[in-house]
């Protein structure tokens, strides 16, 4: 099993770190809901692949490719910002997450 455990502590943690505010009525559905996620992976770090060669692309010929190309916009960076719950010569502000 996962030793991870889903706790009112560990639902203040990811509120913080998410910058989300989860109201009280949805913290045992989340609880819940995080758990299951946790014992699904679980399930799967328990099935035996060693004799199961990696399938890396259904496509045959490989994955299809664009030329990365960087462009800049104030245009884009003001829309993404303007929904930032903080932010500071055109970059998110975020809290320290390292402790």
């Amino acid at each position: 099993m996962s030793n991870i455990v889903v706790d009112d502590k560990l639902i203040a943690k990811l509120e913080k770190l998410s910058s989300l505010k989860i109201e009280d009525e949805n913290k045992d559905k989340i609880k819940k809901d995080i758990s299951q996620m946790l014992e699904f992976i679980n399930n799967l770090n328990e099935v035996d692949v060693s004799g199961v060669e990696a399938y890396v692309n259904p496509i045959s010929g490989g994955t299809l490719l664009r030329d990365d190309i960087a462009i800049s916009s104030k245009e884009i960076s003001d829309s993404i910002l303007k929904n930032a719950p903080k932010s500071e010569d055109n970059h998110f502000v975020v809290p320290k997450i390292i402790e």
